[in-house]
């Protein structure tokens, strides 16, 4: 980052985001001794991947897909893809193409 430049609202915004994933991160790292994750981490993983999505957990701990899967599977946990406010988004998305889709076709 160069100090003698202002940043700009959105790298300003990204880098402080990904800063909070660095913690969090480091958070999840440091639960562990390394070698094979510990019983705590993968508490945590679950736990998160409870609040916010399996995807979006995984690439906020960068943690394998399919090794997070099987720990909500070994403890009877069901998480859907995407938090609920993304099925949400979707649709409005849908809807208000399907409505520019109509206009376009009734101006012609």
């Amino acid at each position: 980052m160069d100090l003698g430049k202002p940043m700009k609202t959105s790298q300003l915004i990204k880098a402080i985001i990904e800063a909070e994933a660095e913690s969090k991160r480091m958070e999840f790292y440091t639960l562990g001794s390394g070698g094979h994750y510990s019983e705590a981490q993968k508490r945590y993983a679950t736990a998160r991947a409870q609040e916010i999505g399996v995807r979006a957990t995984v690439r906020l701990l960068r943690v394998p897909r399919r090794t997070l899967q099987r720990w909500l599977r070994e403890k009877s946990i069901t998480v859907k893809r995407c938090p609920d406010w993304v099925y949400e988004w979707v649709d409005k998305r849908r809807k208000g193409r399907e409505k520019w889709e109509r206009i376009k076709y009734y101006i012609k």
